[in-house]
């Protein structure tokens, strides 16, 4: 009895939407209309008839593979540097985990699009050094990197997450090491990644996967059409625009489940390839 609620909210909340969406993936669905059945079309249409489709996976791929590996550098730097005993440590994580809370929200998007505007703040700082940069946002050239910076910018959750894993490394290993005559560049590198691999692992897994979803940085900052020339069209955005801009419900769940399979892919293949540089204190076992 303690579990039913649980039960009715996975299968109400979970289960019950997957099987509807999986079904509306196999029907044409305006959402006014009844959906009419036609199979996988959706599906054939998606790999064979919408460009825009394979430019939204080499946008969100892109986005992605930038994203996450330059988040997760920043996030291990700045948590090895407070690592050392800061005054302050308290302030200085709460400082830190802000932009990870603010970050997702509308009004830092907005922020962020006025900031590497054309006359943004970051064009204003540059041309005091008579440096005149482009217009990021509306520069297709420059446009993705601009949301790449915003998502390395909410780096406080990875960070915070390093720093409990670099607090349970003994500090003996280090004193050992130091005794034999390594520097701190031949500690980090033999001592603090090898022992923090499983968190590196598990910050990867969840970076990515929210990665693949990210949405609404791309949304404010294109005006929700991921333009300029598409260069700023997630995967999430486009399935958006589908199903509430076009009402093409059921194309809209086939790319649902598209992307499930591709995040479960790459989650797979971060799983498998884990035993190869993951250590565990207990070999894994």
């Amino acid at each position: 009895m303690f579990l039913l609620p649980w039960f009715i909210g996975l299968f109400a909340l979970t289960i019950g939407p997957m099987v509807n969406s999986f079904y509306y993936s196999l029907t044409k669905f305006d959402v006014i209309s009844p959906p009419q059945f036609i199979g996988f079309d959706n599906y054939k249409t998606m790999f064979t008839a919408d460009p825009r489709f394979f430019t939204s996976l080499k946008v969100t791929f892109t986005y992605v593979f930038l994203s996450v590996p330059l988040k997760l550098a920043f996030a291990l730097m700045v948590a090895a540097l407070m690592n050392k005993g800061l005054r302050g440590l308290g302030f200085y994580r709460t400082l830190y985990y802000l932009p990870t809370l603010l970050g997702g929200s509308v009004a830092i998007a907005v922020l962020w699009r006025k900031i590497f505007g054309g006359s943004g703040v970051v064009n204003q700082f540059l041309l005091i050094f008579n440096i005149h940069a482009p217009d990021w946002v509306s520069n297709p050239s420059y446009a993705l990197y601009s949301i790449v910076a915003l998502s390395v910018w909410q780096f406080g959750s990875s960070m915070i997450i390093f720093l409990a894993g670099l607090k349970q490394i003994p500090q003996d290993y280090y004193e050992a090491s130091q005794i034999d005559g390594a520097g701190k560049i031949k500690q980090f590198l033999h001592i603090t990644l090898p022992l923090l691999t499983p968190v590196i692992f598990f910050n990867l897994v969840i970076q990515l996967i929210g990665s693949f979803q990210a949405f609404t940085q791309s949304f404010i900052i294109s005006g929700g059409l991921g333009g300029p020339m598409d260069s700023t069209l997630f995967y999430t955005l486009y399935l958006y625009m589908k199903g509430f801009a076009f009402y093409e419900m059921g194309y809209a769940s086939a790319m649902a489940w598209v992307l499930l399979v591709i995040i479960g892919i790459v989650t797979a293949i971060l799983f498998g390839s884990s035993k190869y540089w993951v250590h565990y204190a207990d070999g894994g076992k």
